[in-house]
């Protein structure tokens, strides 16, 4: 008995892992879920690294605007407050005092502004995000995040 020489084709098509029919039906359907799912797996990625730097730059500026603003509402008015018997803000000396506590954050504030009355102290500060991942995509590149707080004097003479 003689045996019959086997196709090569057949032989290529097992180790491909396909039947004896050539069936081919379920042929690059990895590749297609890789390119469909791979932008959305990065832009997930994306959202949950820069949305963290972006809540995280939220709170550090409103840390900075509510440290100035209490150095700010620290520089009482002694005549003022000699006076009146009440604590009234040196609006000159606040404004200096929150504007040079953000002077120690250095190049981390953006912009800022210091006001101040009497009343009040009011700070904003502007903090630059560079996205990490989602930094590629056009239209998406450096953003600022502002946060603004106030503070006023307080004395222990209040109700209790």
């Amino acid at each position: 008995m003689r045996r019959r020489a086997e196709h090569p084709l057949r032989a290529l098509r097992a180790l491909r892992g396909r039947d004896e029919r050539g069936d081919e039906r379920e042929r690059g359907s990895v590749a297609m879920y890789v390119v469909l799912f791979t932008p959305a797996v990065f832009l997930l990625a994306g959202l949950l690294v820069d949305g963290g730097l972006a809540i995280h730059a939220r709170q550090r500026a409103a840390d900075m605007a509510e440290q100035a603003a209490r150095a700010g509402a620290n520089e009482i008015d002694t005549d003022a407050l000699r006076a009146t018997g009440r604590p009234a803000i040196d609006p000159g000396r606040a404004r200096a005092a929150a504007c040079d506590l953000l002077g120690f954050y250095g190049a981390q504030v953006a912009a800022s502004r210091c006001d101040a009355d009497d009343q009040e102290v009011e700070v904003t500060v502007q903090i630059k995000v560079e996205p990490q991942l989602l930094g590629i995509v056009p239209g998406l590149g450096t953003f600022t995040m502002t946060s603004t707080a106030s503070a006023r004097p307080v004395t222990g003479n209040g109700p209790q």
